[in-house]
């Protein structure tokens, strides 16, 4: 029997009796990284990176966690469990399960470039590889993350230089921070909406620090706002929370923003494309780098993907999950494969 199954509850592995990134409850769950669509509330007892645990119960509450290190090895009845880098998000890891001969890792979301945030990505060996294909087509490739941020930078100069509010829109978790980390703070005031406040504060609990940042509350000066940059989650879009910051231009970052008509679709006046998942090219690597046998394709153009890496020769199946990866973000359908 294989060392990992394919079930209505997620991956499952019966010789340690526990799941990875579970979507329904179960009683032991590994979690790959701290998203709400592979976090999820309900299991008995979880184990994340270190990193991942102050976001988790931030989200979950007063969850039973173990907290593991990058490159530790733990035995569960006789299966070895060894979390890497996957360079995704703050704490994020690839699951590598190991047992006699078979050798399973597990991806999650992931990226091979480095934010200046998260730990990078380590290419990992084995047998099974189970991969993500969020941007699984060849019209996706990103561009520098210093490229994309200069330009953000210059977007924000030129409206504060007009006494215009910046609005950028980007994930709480993982973009927000990226984003954060990369701005230059001598343009002006950087102001957060309350979901990054906490989430940032979550992190700086395990060691992570960013640039001076104010939390928008009702009593904050508008005045302030003229020429600042406000980071918030793109709920915010549409709200009356974002009317206080009138005059304002909004953006977004998102991979999705490398699709003719997305930023028109969103309803913004610029759309960047930084993205916290592989692109095409990282995508392909990241397969050819494992050296795996079998390939199992999840979430996005999984079924573009699997076919291509059919062609190339290899083992490749698609497996079916609940997992989104940046699809929730800018309130896309869930399903990316074309009609």
């Amino acid at each position: 029997m294989s060392l990992i199954t394919f079930t209505e509850s997620g991956f499952y592995c019966e010789k340690a009796d526990l799941y990875i990134d579970p979507w329904k409850p179960v009683k032991r769950a590994l979690i790959t990284h701290a998203h709400a669509d592979h976090s999820r509330s309900g299991m008995n007892h979880y184990m994340a990176h270190l990193h991942s645990i102050p976001v988790m119960k931030h989200r979950l509450g007063d969850i039973d966690v173990q907290g593991v290190e990058y490159g530790e090895t733990i035995c569960v009845n006789g299966v070895n469990i060894t979390f890497y880098p996957a360079g995704h998000v703050p704490g994020s890891a690839q699951i590598k399960l190991e047992h006699k001969s078979e050798s399973w890792v597990i991806m999650g979301d992931y990226k091979l470039g480095s934010d200046g945030v998260s730990t990078p990505f380590e290419p990992v060996k084995c047998s099974h590889l189970v991969t993500e294909s969020t941007f699984g087509l060849p019209i996706y490739n990103w561009e520098p993350q210093d490229e994309v941020m200069n330009t953000i930078n210059k977007w924000w100069a030129e409206n504060a230089a007009s006494g215009v509010t910046s609005v950028m829109l980007g994930y709480a978790f993982g973009k927000a921070q990226r984003i954060l980390a990369n701005l230059d703070p001598s343009l002006g005031e950087i102001f957060v909406h309350g979901a990054i406040y906490h989430t940032n504060n979550a992190l700086s609990e395990v060691g992570y620090k960013f640039p001076k940042t104010e939390y928008v509350t009702n009593e904050t000066d508008k005045k302030r706002f003229r020429g600042a940059i406000i980071l918030a989650p793109p709920s915010a879009l549409g709200s009356t929370w974002i009317r206080k910051f009138k005059p304002f231009k909004v953006a977004t970052a998102s991979g999705w923003m490398a699709l003719r008509g997305a930023r028109r679709r969103r309803n913004v006046d610029k759309g960047f494309v930084l993205s916290d998942h592989a692109d095409w090219t990282e995508l392909n690597k990241a397969v050819t780098d494992s050296g795996a046998e079998n390939i199992f394709v999840t979430h996005g153009y999984s079924n573009v993907f699997a076919s291509w890496l059919k062609n190339k020769g290899l083992n490749a199946e698609v497996v079916k999950t609940a997992f989104e990866g940046e699809l929730s973000e800018i309130g896309e359908s869930t399903t990316a494969e074309p009609e």
